[in-house]
């Protein structure tokens, strides 16, 4: 997938409505976890993102800040993240709990 080409999502953008269910992908550019839900409003909000599993199970909450993720929109509109973290990074992080 080619990010480069995408838009990047404006700051009033990052909110839960638009963010939940993206995809993550990391810096091998393989998907490494979706949004699961925003903490927060804004750039000083934090993802949640489930890492791991296999559709929905066995994946582990992690929490990261909007800031560490690069949001945008593909060709067909679809929103996703791209991250410098490798999912085995991501999975190292403390769990986040609810």
């Amino acid at each position: 997938m080619r990010h480069n080409d995408h838009v990047r999502l404006t700051p009033n953008e990052l909110k839960s409505s638009v963010l939940e269910g993206a995809s993550v992908y990391g810096a091998d550019n393989h998907k490494v976890g979706k949004v699961d839900h925003v903490h927060g409003a804004g750039v000083n909000s934090t993802a949640i993102i489930d890492v791991g599993g296999f559709l929905g199970i066995g994946a582990k909450p992690v929490a990261v800040l909007l800031t560490d993720l690069d949001f945008m929109r593909d060709e067909d509109g679809d929103v996703h993240a791209v991250t410098a973290w490798t999912k085995d990074q991501l999975k190292e992080m403390p769990e986040h709990h609810h």
